[in-house]
């Protein structure tokens, strides 16, 4: 959202934006946000509690109705999933105003829980009232749209629009970075992520172990933190796999400069898009990612030119290709620089946004 902000200001769209504090507190915070000589309006409303992911804001349809008041949108951008974003049905200066849905990820997902689903019983009509009302509808990849069921029914006014990646957040990083040389000369292969279940990070650890001459980045905090590194205790990996736990723009962007290639063993279209792929294609750098039917992963990158695709869950073909990159360096180069090339073409923010303007063209 940030990123897409800021490029939609430099052609003339002024935006403000309405979001939840990401920590838990009773206060709401408004801010103005600087960048590029732009500036923005970011309130930020208080967190009371979080039920079954789901952000507690009393404050928010207050926040938003003063917004739409001293702000005077002529569209409003709504992302889901987000149950706060409801609160529009009931407000109606909000109805008047025409209204473009940003479909990140659908709420259910094949390995989601009983809970999960009982609790998108209640979700799922509010949900279709928001599509139902919505001008157009956003989807991040093809292949997400059309595996998606909630959108089926709204399809005639849903668009393909790629996520984008601002590359000036990278500026600075590069020039204060000195590569080491490895004594080894190790693959080192990238792994950026929440440490949940449906990153499939224990499948490409395993394969790591399958792979001599491989050391792999752990990037990402999360529940399966102390699981992954018994994991790899068990196995003996400590020298092989290093844990570096969440990191920052900077030094995100050091690990993206010192890796060899990015991989992606998510296994679930939980993972709806991968931003971390726009990141590593941008620093130059081949993929390796899960195909999973109806995720955005197998959209953005192409099998055997910008990287290689695997199947989802398989540590065994994991591990080949990443011997494969080990045994062909040269070639892991030119799929990076493939990948840049498609990045510089598609994905770059400025590029990114142009779809989006075409929407508010046509809704406005």
């Amino acid at each position: 959202m940030r990123d897409a902000m800021v490029a939609l200001a430099r052609r003339g769209v002024k935006s403000a934006a309405l979001v939840h504090r990401h920590t838990l507190s009773l206060k709401t915070c408004d801010e103005t946000f600087t960048a590029d000589k732009h500036h923005f309006q970011i309130v930020r409303t208080g967190l009371w509690a979080r039920l079954l992911f789901t952000p507690i804001s009393p404050a928010f349809p207050w926040h938003l109705q003063r917004l739409i008041t001293t702000f005077k949108p002529n569209i409003l951008h709504l992302h889901l999933p987000n149950p706060s974003v409801f609160w529009l049905l009931a407000l109606p200066s909000a109805r008047r105003i025409p209204w473009v849905v940003h479909w990140h990820a659908d709420v259910i997902t094949s390995t989601q829980g009983w809970t999960m689903k009982l609790f998108y019983n209640l979700y799922r009509p509010f949900e279709q009232m928001i599509l139902k009302h919505a001008k157009a509808i956003v989807a991040t990849s093809s292949p997400y749209l059309d595996s998606s069921r909630p959108l089926k029914k709204w399809i005639y006014k849903s668009h393909v629009v790629p996520l984008g990646v601002d590359v000036d957040r990278f500026n600075g990083s590069t020039s204060v970075y000195d590569k080491p040389t490895p004594n080894d000369n190790k693959l080192q292969v990238l792994a950026v992520g929440r440490l949940t279940y449906y990153k499939g990070f224990r499948y490409l650890i395993e394969a790591i172990f399958q792979t001599p001459g491989v050391h792999l980045n752990l990037v990402g905090d999360g529940d399966q933190a102390a699981q992954l590194k018994a994991l790899v205790a068990s196995l003996s990996l400590q020298d092989r796999v290093t844990f570096h736990g969440s990191l920052n723009n900077a030094e995100l962007s050091l690990q993206m400069m010192a890796c060899d290639c990015l991989c992606l063993s998510s296994i679930t279209r939980a993972e709806a898009f991968g931003m971390v792929l726009l990141e590593a294609m941008y620093f130059g750098k081949a993929t390796v990612i899960s195909d999973v039917p109806g995720s955005g992963m197998g959209w953005i990158v192409d099998d055997g030119i910008t990287g290689i695709k695997v199947k989802p869950a398989d540590t065994s073909a994991l591990a080949a290709a990443l011997k494969q990159l080990n045994a062909d360096r040269d070639k892991m180069k030119r799929m990076g620089q493939h990948g840049k090339d498609k990045f510089d073409q598609q994905f770059e923010i400025n590029h990114a946004i142009l779809g989006l303007m075409d929407i508010y063209d046509n809704t406005n």
